[in-house]
C-alpha cells in the first residue's frame, strides 16, 4: 500500500471527520469531533502552523496530524494525532510524526509537546508510541522532545 503525507487541503474535510470519528469510535470513545477539525484552515494553516494528511493510493485519508506553536515560544503542541485503526502499526504514524518534527524544526520550534488522553486503557497506544519516538512525560498527561537536538 502507498502512503501520500501532505498538507491539508479543503477537499479532504469531510474524509477527515469520517476518519476520526471511526478512529475514536475504535477506541471506545465517542465519535465526536473537535471543533477545529471542521476549521482546519482556519485553526491552523492560517495561524502559520501545519496539519498533515495521510492518504491511501484511493484518496482516502488513513491518518492526520496538526501542531500549534505557543505563542512567543520556540514550543508547539501536537494535535488531533490520528491513524484509522485498520491501518494502525504500519509506520504511518512514525513517518507522519517525523515529517512534522523536521517542519517544526525548520521553523524554529524546538521542543514538541502532546496531551495524552485521561484514559490511559483507551489511549494505551500513545503511551506506548510517543516513548518510542524519543518523547518522555514532564507531567501528568503530558510528553514532549527535545526536537532541535535529536536532527
Amino acid at each position: 500500500m502507498s502512503i501520500i503525507v501532505k498538507v491539508y487541503e479543503d477537499a479532504y474535510r469531510d474524509k477527515i471527520t469520517a476518519m476520526v470519528a471511526e478512529a475514536r469510535k475504535a477506541i471506545g470513545l465517542s465519535g465526536d469531533i473537535r471543533e477545529d477539525l471542521y476549521d482546519i484552515k482556519g485553526n491552523y494553516l492560517d495561524k502559520g502552523d501545519l496539519f498533515l494528511i495521510a492518504v491511501d493510493e484511493n484518496d482516502e485519508v488513513t491518518g492526520c496530524l496538526g501542531y500549534s506553536r505557543d505563542e512567543g515560544t520556540d514550543e508547539a503542541f501536537l494535535h488531533r494525532f490520528y491513524i484509522r485503526a485498520d491501518m494502525k502499526r504500519q509506520g504511518i504514524g512514525t513517518m507522519m510524526l517525523e515529517i512534522m518534527e523536521r517542519h517544526m524544526r525548520e521553523q524554529g520550534i524546538k521542543t514538541a509537546k502532546v496531551h495524552l488522553g485521561a484514559e490511559k486503557d483507551k489511549w494505551g497506544s500513545s503511551y506506548s508510541f510517543y516513548p518510542k519516538n524519543g518523547y518522555v512525560m514532564y507531567a501528568e498527561r503530558y510528553m514532549k522532545k527535545d526536537i532541535w537536538s535529536s536532527r
